[in-house]
Parts: C-alpha cells; structure tokens; sequence
C-alpha cells in the first residue's frame, strides 16, 4: 500500500469537524470515499458535496453506529477504513449513555463489521489525547506509551469515553486477530477553519473568548493541533507502509494569555477579550474555587487543567508519517478569520 494507490477508503461521521477535512485530503490524494452519515439531507451534507472530486467519487451513506447491520454494508468493497465518529461533550447527562456506550460499542461495532465483512486492510481509529492523560504532568513527557488511568464516568467522563473506546479497540485486535491492521491516531485540542457553518467545541473556545464569555485570563495552557493537519495524518496513517500502532498528534502549547495578545494584535483589541489576569497562584485558587460552580464537566476539567502544562513528544508522527505542523500563530489566525467568515464572531478591527 503506497501513498499513490487510489482505493475504496469508508470514512465514518463524514459531517464530523474532523472527518470533513479527512475527506476533503483523501478526495484530493484521489481515493474514491464513501461517508457514513447521520442525516443525508442537504443542508447536512452541503460542505461535502463541495469537495473538489466530490461528485466524481463521494458517496454518501446513512448508518447508525449502534445498528452493525448498516456498517456491513456501508464497509462492503472498502478496503481502508477511517473511524472518526465519536460524542465530544464535556457535560453529559448520562455519561455511560451519552458518551462511554457510543465510543466503545461504536469502535467496538466497526472493527467488528471490518472483520465479518472482510477485504478490510486497514483501520484507522481516531482517538485522541484524551486516552493518553486527563492531567497534565510538567515532569512527565508524554508518548504514545503512555495511558490515560485516571478518568471514570464521575471524573472527565468525556476523556474516560476515549479511554474505554481506544482500550477497546486495542483488546479487539489481541483477542480476535483480524487479518486488517489497526493504526490509532491521537490529536491533542484540534482547532482550525471549519467546511461546514457548526462550531466544533474546541473552536467554540475562541468564540467565548472574543465575546466577554470569560471573566479573566485564566492560567491554562493548551496542547493545539491544526485540523488540516490532523486531516493529513488519518491519510497516512491509512496508507504509509511502515504506519503502526498509536501516533500522537500535538503541535505545541499556547497559553491563554498568548492567544489573547496574538488576538489583540491581530485587530481583535476591541472584541471582549478578557483583560484581567487571573494566571497567577492566587486565580488558580479563584478559578478552582468557582469550579464548582460550573456544570460538573466543565467544573472538573478546570480542576484538573488549571495551572498545568502539557508536555509531549511528537518524534514519531513526524519521523513516521512525516509531518510538518503548521506554526500555531497561522492555526489561530485561520481559525479566528473563519469563524468570522460564517458570523459566529464580528469581523477585525480595520487598521
């Protein structure tokens, strides 16, 4: 399997913020796709459908993750398959309902059908940093050794979800020995221009900055990767030869502050951007304290978040998969100037 060879390549949870742009790399690499959707109406699909190859080799297909039957047919005649769908909440009601049974039973269902189905050579898992720690360690550089044991569905159940879900997969291939192969990537906080009008929750980030969301400049530190470039992983994590086992996908760490001066310099001064600092000893303590006054999700990541820096070693996504992370200023512009270009945000300050 070499970067050239044009194959049947299933995306599943097309729409996705992340799967959108793993079609679009796999379209332009000239693979023929097939995405599973939710809906197929119009307005759901529009940004693919626009895909440049789009109308010469997307196909488009409804399947329930929970429902094996219709993954069958959509994996029929694929012989790459790309696993990207997956709940992103921070809050749920039901944590095992609402995030650990779709992540799990949803993995869990596709390599199944892969196996059953068969003529499937490679699974692509999209997992995340979520699996790899839920509580950033300055003394501990991360790997693709390293597993995230801390999470349960009454601690960032969210990041229990990926857990479970990567764990599970991992189990599948010991336990059954499917003739396919199974390649994991593990973007950290995926940010980026959106294909389609939604705002993903990592992007919904930058909105609440700029509109007053945030009562101060909290101390937290962010691991970042760019979307496109996370796209470009998944399309050779599915056909560089030598592709194996987990890859960690993480550009670098930028604080809050950081991205609020890049965005006050960048004509966004007159926005609501937070100005008084509270990433200091004294406002971890603060905002730890008002913690418990947000929703339980959003309340436990601070806590966990807080005054942390993540610290990773990406060597072998790009020795491996050779990629280049574009420059995280770049990532944050592009993302902000979409954001503003579908109205989730006023446009710049005109110089």
């Amino acid at each position: 399997m070499s970067q050239t060879t044009a194959t049947q390549v299933l995306v599943s949870g097309a729409t996705g913020f992340v799967a959108s742009h793993v079609v679009k790399e796999l379209l332009a690499a000239g693979h023929r796709v097939r995405g599973t959707v939710r809906r197929t109406d119009p307005d759901a699909v529009k940004h693919l459908r626009e895909l440049p190859g789009a109308a010469e080799r997307l196909e488009l297909v409804q399947a329930d993750l929970l429902d094996p039957s219709t993954f069958d047919r959509a994996i029929e005649g694929c012989r790459l398959v790309l696993h990207t769908a997956s709940p992103y909440v921070l809050d749920a009601k039901d944590p095992q309902r609402d995030l650990v049974d779709p992540a799990v039973k949803g993995t869990v269902g596709v390599l199944d059908s892969c196996a059953r189905v068969g003529g499937v050579e490679r699974v692509v898992v999209t997992s995340s940093m979520a699996a790899v720690t839920d509580e950033p360690d300055e003394q501990v550089v991360l790997t693709e050794e390293h597993w995230n044991d801390k999470s349960s569905l009454t601690r960032n159940p969210y990041y229990y979800s990926k857990t479970m879900a990567e764990r599970a997969a991992w189990s599948f291939i010991d336990e059954k020995k499917p003739s396919f192969k199974l390649v994991v990537v593990n973007p950290f906080l995926v940010i980026g221009p959106s294909l389609g009008p939604g705002i993903n929750t990592s992007n919904q980030i930058f909105v609440d900055l700029l509109t007053g969301k945030y009562p101060g400049i909290v101390r937290l530190t962010w691991g970042v990767v760019d979307v496109r470039d996370v796209a470009l992983a998944h399309l050779r994590a599915a056909t560089v030869e030598a592709a194996a086992g987990r890859y960690l996908c993480a550009n670098t760490t930028i604080t809050m502050r950081q991205v609020v001066e890049l965005l006050a310099r960048s004509g966004y001064h007159k926005h609501k951007l937070p100005r008084r600092g509270l990433d200091s000893g004294f406002g971890d303590v603060a905002v730890k304290l008002g913690s418990f006054f947000q929703p339980k999700g959003v309340g436990q990541y601070l806590r966990t978040h807080v005054g942390r820096t993540p610290r990773f070693d990406n060597g072998k996504i790009r020795r491996e998969l050779g990629i280049e992370f574009r420059p995280v200023e770049t990532t944050i512009l592009d993302t902000v100037a979409d954001l503003v270009r579908w109205g989730h945000v006023s446009p710049p300050a005109q110089a």
